[in-house]
C-alpha cells in the first residue's frame, strides 16, 4: 500500500502541490486526472522517489521512503517501483531484450537471470519475434509494450505511468489499457497512472482528480 500524507512541493515561488493526502491499495489501478499544470506529474514523481517533497511523507507499507538515505532510496526504487513514460525512453542503441533486461542488470541481478526474466516478459508482451530489434525498428505500440516489460523486470509492487497512451493511436491505446488489467490479474501489479485519456481513467478502479495542486475528487 502507498500512502502520501501532507505533501507540499514548490518550484521557486510557484506552489505546485498544496497538501496532498492519498492512499493507493495493493492491486489497485488508480488514474490521476486534471488539467495541465494541476501537479499530476509532480505528484507521480514524488510517489516514485524521482523528486522529494518540501513537506510531507510518502509511505510504502511501513517504510517512510524519504527517511531513507540516498543509496537506500535508490535501492528501494529499483526493487519496488517501475516506470512507464509517454515516449517510452528506450535506449536506441540496444535491442528489445537488452532494454528490458537493463534495470535488472543495474540492480545487480546475475546476467543470465536478468535476461531470462526479460525474455519471459518480452514473450508475455507478444514481442518474441521482435526481441532482437532496436526501438527504431518497432511500431509505437511495440515500443510502449517493451517499456512496460522493462518496468516489470524487477517485479516491482507498483508501476507508475505518466501519460502512457498519450503518443499512441486509438488501437494501440486500447491494447495498452487491456494490458494493464491483464498484468494486474496475472502479476498482481498496482498501477498509478497520470492520464488525459478519459477512457483509461473511466476503466480504472478509482479516479483521483487534481486541480490547482489539491485533490478535488
Amino acid at each position: 500500500m502507498i500512502r502520501a500524507a501532507g505533501i507540499y512541493k514548490s518550484f521557486d515561488n510557484l506552489e505546485v502541490l498544496k497538501g496532498i493526502d492519498l492512499t493507493v491499495n495493493d492491486g489497485e489501478i488508480v488514474a490521476i486526472v486534471g488539467p495541465s499544470g494541476a501537479g499530476k506529474t509532480t505528484l507521480l514523481q514524488l510517489l516514485g522517489t524521482l523528486d522529494s517533497p518540501d513537506r510531507g511523507h510518502v509511505y510504502y507499507d511501513d517504510t517512510d521512503i524519504y527517511a531513507l538515505r540516498d543509496r537506500e532510496l535508490a535501492a528501494f526504487r529499483g526493487r519496488n517501483i517501475g516506470f512507464v513514460f509517454q515516449f517510452h525512453q528506450l535506449l536506441p542503441e540496444f535491442n528489445v531484450l537488452e532494454n528490458v533486461a537493463m534495470p535488472a542488470l543495474i540492480a545487480g541481478t546475475r546476467r543470465a537471470e536478468a535476461f531470462a526474466r526479460a525474455r519471459t516478459l518480452v514473450d508475455y508482451m507478444g514481442l518474441g519475434e521482435r526481441i532482437g530489434h532496436r526501438p527504431s525498428q518497432l511500431s509505437g505500440g511495440e515500443r510502449q509494450r517493451a517499456a512496460v516489460a522493462r518496468a516489470l523486470v524487477n517485479s516491482p509492487a507498483v508501476v507508475l505511468a505518466d501519460e502512457p497512451s498519450g503518443s499512441l493511436d486509438s488501437v494501440n491505446r486500447r491494447e495498452l489499457h487491456r494490458l494493464f488489467f491483464e498484468l494486474r490479474r496475472d502479476m498482481g501489479t498496482t498501477f498509478v497512472i497520470v492520464t488525459h485519456d478519459n477512457t483509461l481513467a473511466e476503466e480504472a478502479d478509482r479516479i483521483i482528480t487534481l486541480n490547482d495542486g489539491l485533490i478535488s475528487g
